[in-house]
C-alpha cells in the first residue's frame, strides 16, 4: 500500500473542485480509501493602484484582487490506481503537488 497526498492550487474555483473530483471519482471507482477533498483557507491577493498616474487631483483609488483556492486530497492504494490519478487531466490555471509517503 502507498499513501499520497495530493495537494491542489488554483484561481479558478470550479476547476479546482473539478479536478478534486475526478480524482475522488478514480479511487471510489479503484475501491481504496479516500480522504477529502479537504478545503484549505483561501488567500486573497489585494493590489491596491492608483487611478491617476500623474497625482493631481484626488486621490482615488483601484483594488485589484485575485483568489486562490486550496483543496487536500490523502489517497491510500496500490500502483495501478495512482497512475490512473496521475493521468487525470489538469487545466494549465490548476497546479498539483503529490507527495508519496
Amino acid at each position: 500500500m502507498v499513501s499520497a497526498r495530493i495537494k491542489l492550487v488554483g484561481k479558478s474555483y470550479e476547476e479546482v473542485s473539478g479536478v478534486a473530483k475526478q480524482i475522488t471519482d478514480i479511487a471510489k471507482m479503484g475501491g481504496i480509501p479516500v480522504r477529502g477533498p479537504i478545503p484549505l483557507p483561501r488567500k486573497r491577493l489585494v493590489l491596491p493602484t492608483r487611478r491617476t498616474p500623474c497625482g493631481d487631483g484626488s486621490d482615488t483609488y483601484e483594488k485589484w484582487e485575485m483568489r486562490i483556492y486550496k483543496r487536500m486530497i490523502y489517497v491510500e492504494g496500490d500502483e495501478r490506481v495512482l497512475k490512473q490519478i496521475m493521468r487525470v487531466r489538469v487545466p494549465d490555471t490548476v497546479h498539483i503537488e503529490i507527495n508519496l509517503v
